[in-house]
């Protein structure tokens, strides 16, 4: 048995999640809904401008959010990431080890600032992100433990890695590593800005096999693939991935398991709060495949944790909402 289930690659991040209108968006001339990178002294600014808005602190990223959830729900996760010798990293790494997932951080040179993320919700429910990568822009192959990719069942990577040319060098690296030892690679798209501006890092992190699981929205997906439709969308997903999910908010996921679609239903929630919605769901289905689950039980579950992320201000389940979890998980035994 390997000694990890999912080996995870990404922009570690200290979130700052804020609540604000749109009128707030539209005076700060943010765009609305995607994530846009932006340098240390716009992000000082933003935090001037928020001065006084209610807001909390916490580690992110999104593969960081991803494996929390799959550690939480009870397997092993080591996750490569990179940040800085400062207060901020200091926070991020307790976070780590006190949610026992296992990382580099322990034995690498920590150098810079710690990047980090400005996270404005809207009452629509909608997520804008504004991200200063700091010392995660220069995240690499040095980051990169072979030793715990061979003890992985899965890669895990983070698409956003593909905005540094570093860390989509670094992502292409651990794909070949992954391919040489027989590891699962799983991909996320991350978002619409990553597709419209990175394609062809996106391609080129994918390689020239198809992944083993790719996940997307149902826009990442329709942008990747060039198509204006998920049915026309998902046809194409199969040259990229042996097996695929897209999300599609309200309306489920639509999912591929290598040999046939279906559709699962989203759980109704008062949506809140979308971020971390398609970081939880990945870790949760990752989880339940890893687990012995299917296709569509693991989407199942996975579609009923993010229902209980949505429903809630920040990107992490509460230890009560992973019970909750396990309810479900208990129930699907009972009934096999």
């Amino acid at each position: 048995m390997k000694q990890f289930q999912i080996y995870g690659v990404g922009n570690a991040l200290v979130d700052l999640d804020f609540e604000v209108s749109e009128c707030t968006l539209a005076r700060l001339n943010i765009a609305k809904g995607v994530m846009t990178l932006i340098d240390e002294t716009t992000h000082h600014r933003l935090l001037e401008e928020l001065d006084g808005v209610k807001h909390r602190r916490t580690c992110g990223g999104s593969a960081a959010n991803t494996l929390f959830t799959a550690q939480q729900l009870g397997i092993k996760t080591f996750y490569s990431c990179k940040v800085g010798n400062d207060e901020a990293g200091d926070f991020f790494y307790r976070d780590m080890v006190l949610h026992g997932v296992h990382t580099n951080l322990h034995e690498c040179v920590r150098d810079g600032v710690t990047g980090k993320c400005i996270v404005l919700v809207t009452p629509d429910a909608d997520r804008t992100m504004n991200t200063f990568l700091g010392a995660t822009a220069t995240f690499s192959i040095a980051q990169i433990s072979e030793i715990a990719l061979k003890q992985s069942e899965y890669l895990y990577i983070e698409g956003y890695l593909v905005a540094s040319p570093t860390g989509c060098e670094a992502a292409i690296h651990a794909r070949e590593l992954a391919q040489k030892h027989h590891i699962k690679t799983a991909i996320t798209l991350s978002d619409p800005n990553m597709v419209t501006y990175f394609k062809d890092g996106l391609c080129a992190i994918m390689g020239n096999e198809p992944v083993d699981v790719l996940f997307a929205n149902e826009h990442e997906a329709m942008l990747f693939t060039e198509t204006n439709s998920v049915d026309a969308a998902k046809e194409k997903l199969r040259h990229y991935a042996r097996t695929f999910v897209i999300t599609m908010g309200s309306e489920g996921a639509l999912v591929y398991n290598g040999h046939d679609y279906f559709q699962v239903p989203a759980y109704p929630v008062q949506v809140v709060d979308t971020v971390g919605a398609g970081d939880v769901f990945a870790g949760t289905f990752l989880y339940a495949v890893t687990q012995g689950y299917d296709y569509r039980e693991a989407a199942d579950l996975a579609s009923f944790a993010a229902s209980k992320v949505v429903a809630k201000f920040g990107p992490r389940l509460s230890n009560a909402e992973i019970n909750e979890v396990h309810d479900v998980i208990a129930k699907k035994v009972i009934c096999a």
